[in-house]
């Protein structure tokens, strides 16, 4: 008999629009990790949540560390066909503390080409949204999108 595989779905959500006991059941497997209390109804006393709750949610949050963070990105946008304009944009990224993994460009046509980025963003000062809206306000750029991150 075949095992059904295991479909997981991910979503990345600003913690600020969550019910506060999904940060509460992180901060009880904090101290659980790190060895501050020994069981799990000390934890969830220390956090203020109840046991159900803590093992209900336990194998579904987990917080960002540098294991599981993106460390790439994969952006679209369209560069006006003028001297400069590229290395405007390759410039930006240099100065944000990104690292450019791959670059396509394709043909300019009616004065504009297409241009897909993969990034290394490990090493970035802004975070992947910010980064889109800052190379849409470049000179030349239109239609920056966020296609991927990993």
């Amino acid at each position: 008999m075949a095992t059904k595989k295991k479909n997981h779905q991910y979503l990345i959500v600003d913690k600020r629009i969550l019910p506060d006991y999904y940060e509460k059941v992180l901060a009880a497997q904090e101290l659980l990790r790190t060895g501050a209390v020994k069981e799990v109804s000390e934890a969830a006393r220390q956090v203020g949540i109840s046991r159900s709750t803590y093992y209900k949610y336990k194998d579904y949050l987990f917080t960002p560390n540098p294991a599981t963070e993106c460390h790439k990105a994969v952006i679209s946008l369209i560069l006006v066909h003028e001297p400069g304009v590229l290395s405007q944009l390759i410039n930006t990224i240099a100065e944000l503390g990104g690292n450019i993994l791959t670059i396509t460009q394709s043909l300019p046509i009616g004065g504009n080409a297409s241009v897909l980025l993969t990034l290394d963003i490990s090493c970035m000062t802004l975070s992947p949204h910010d980064m889109v809206e800052r190379f849409s306000q470049l000179r030349g750029t239109s239609n920056v999108k966020l296609q991927a991150i990993e």
